[in-house]
């Protein structure tokens, strides 16, 4: 039994009856409470960024299409409820990217296997130096015969606004998933997004027809 406090009444309850009550009441005010919504070029890479690295998964089948190189970087401002990953919103989480590290995801991605790179965090477009620097690599060693996706919470049209070094980055990559993850919105069932809100955009061919073209192989 546990004791509580209900409207100013002591009274005792079944700690197995009490603990989905409480879970289900935090879960309705995480569903309540937004992220956050910067104003256009109030988030500034190079004032937040410390070029540190949450993790490296190589060769995986979770964070796009096909087997990927899958870089996390640290530091995120948009504070999403229900966040999957919220050490990786500490700026100062993790290890410093470095050379050695580059050189490793290029030899990885070198395999005839491997399909392309995944950028996510954190926040990708918060990171933009070492992001940056890894994707003008990767077009260096290999051209676009390796994709470059991008998850961030950043929407395509805040990104149109955005500092010139976020513009910079889209430019470069090949798919944009865009938005907050909502955990109103929350569904397990979708491609590589985890809410509805969320949208796989084919940057390429969104730049060049001047408006967002979604993925053409997305089923859900």
């Amino acid at each position: 039994m546990v004791k509580v406090n209900i409207d100013g009444d002591t009274m005792f309850v079944d700690a197995n009856q009490y603990k989905p009550q409480v879970e289900h009441a935090k879960k309705l005010l995480r569903q309540k409470r937004l992220p956050k919504n910067p104003k256009p070029q109030e988030w500034k890479a190079e004032d937040l960024s410390l070029h540190k690295i949450a993790d490296y998964k190589p060769f995986n089948f979770v964070d796009g299409e096909g087997v990927r190189c899958s870089l996390y970087v640290s530091g995120c401002l948009f504070d999403c409820p229900g966040c999957y990953n919220l050490a990786a919103q500490n700026f100062n989480y993790g290890q410093p990217y470095t050379q050695e590290l580059e050189d490793k995801i290029i030899t990885d991605l070198s395999q005839s296997y491997v399909q392309g790179l995944t950028l996510l965090g954190g926040e990708p477009f918060l990171n933009t130096w070492v992001c940056l620097k890894l994707i003008n690599r990767i077009r260096k060693e290999f051209g676009h015969s390796k994709d470059i996706w991008s998850w961030s919470g950043y929407t395509w049209d805040e990104l149109q606004k955005e500092t010139p070094d976020k513009k910079e980055m889209l430019s470069k990559i090949d798919i944009l998933v865009d938005g907050r993850f909502l955990e109103a919105k929350k569904d397990l069932t979708l491609q590589f997004r985890g809410s509805s809100n969320q949208r796989i955009i084919d940057v390429p061919k969104s730049l060049e027809a001047g408006k967002i073209v979604i993925w053409d192989k997305l089923v859900r």
